[in-house]
C-alpha cells in the first residue's frame, strides 16, 4: 500500500504548484488601477510655401493611334525644353502619367437593338509633374506651357521644402495645449496632477493644409495669376498623467 500512498502525495503536490505560481499573479490584478487623466491637445503652424507641385497633361486625339502619339510627343517636348530653359532642373521634373486610349462612337438602337461601336480615332495623354522653387515664375510656366501645347492639368499644391521648424512649433503649442486641459480637468475634479506618464503624437508626419490669404502673389508678368497663401501644419498629441493621491 506504500506506493500507492506516495503516488496520492506526489499527484496532489503537482496540482498544488499551478495554485501557488497563480497566486501573484491574482494578488497583481486585484492591485487597485492607478488613477490617470488623459487629453488630446491640438497645435497648427502657418507658414508661406516655397514651393509648388503643378501636374501639366498634353491631350491629342487622332485617327491613328501612331498619329496622335507624334502629335503629342512633339508638344511635350516643346513643353519640357521650355521648362528646363527657364532653369528648372531635371530632378524636378517627372513623368506622372501616360496612355493610349482607342475612342468609340456608340450609335442609338435600332429598332430596339444594340449597335455596334465604331472605333473613331484614339487618345493620347502624357502628363508631368513639374516641382517649382521658384514661386515668382508659376504663373508664367503655367501661361508658357498652355502655349506649347499643354491642355489639361493645372492642378497645384503649395508646399514647403524644409517644413521641420514649423512642425516643430505647431507640436509645441499641442503638448502645451494638452497640459492646459489636464490642468483644468485636474481643478474642476479636485485632484492633484501628477506626473507625465505617456505621451503619444498621433500624427507621424503631419500632412501640410492649404490656407490661403487676399494677398496675391507678386509676379512682375505672369499671365496666370495665381496666390500662394499659406500652408498650415497640424499635430494632435494624447498626454496621460498620473493623478497624486
Amino acid at each position: 500500500m506504500a506506493p500507492i500512498l506516495s503516488k496520492t502525495v506526489l499527484i496532489t503536490a503537482l496540482l498544488a504548484l499551478p495554485l501557488a505560481a497563480a497566486a501573484p499573479a491574482l494578488a497583481q490584478e486585484a492591485k487597485p488601477r492607478e488613477a490617470v487623466i488623459s487629453v488630446t491637445g491640438d497645435g497648427e503652424s502657418s507658414v508661406a510655401p516655397d514651393m509648388a507641385i503643378v501636374t501639366l497633361s498634353v491631350v491629342k486625339q487622332a485617327k491613328t493611334a501612331r498619329e496622335a502619339l507624334d502629335e503629342n510627343n512633339k508638344a511635350m517636348k516643346d513643353v519640357l525644353d521650355a521648362l528646363k530653359s527657364g532653369g528648372i532642373a531635371e530632378r524636378d521634373l517627372q513623368t506622372s502619367g501616360f496612355s493610349i486610349q482607342p475612342q468609340y462612337n456608340y450609335p442609338q438602337p435600332v429598332d430596339g437593338q444594340q449597335q455596334q461601336p465604331q472605333l473613331i480615332g484614339y487618345q493620347t495623354i502624357n502628363a508631368v509633374t513639374v516641382r517649382l522653387r521658384d514661386l515668382a515664375k508659376l504663373g508664367q510656366v503655367i501661361d508658357q506651357s498652355v502655349t506649347l501645347g499643354i491642355n489639361q492639368g493645372g492642378d497645384i499644391q503649395f508646399i514647403n521644402d524644409k517644413p521641420e521648424a514649423a512642425i516643430e512649433e505647431a507640436r509645441k503649442d499641442a503638448v502645451a495645449e494638452a497640459v492646459k486641459k489636464a490642468k483644468t480637468l485636474s481643478e474642476a475634479a479636485g485632484v492633484k496632477l501628477g506626473r507625465i506618464l505617456e505621451i503619444n503624437e498621433n500624427a507621424p508626419r503631419p500632412l501640410p493644409q492649404p490656407a490661403y490669404r487676399a494677398t496675391m502673389m507678386k509676379e512682375a508678368d505672369a499671365a496666370v495669376p495665381v496666390q500662394a497663401g499659406e500652408t498650415t501644419y497640424n499635430v494632435s498629441v494624447t498626454v496621460t498623467f498620473a493623478i497624486e493621491p
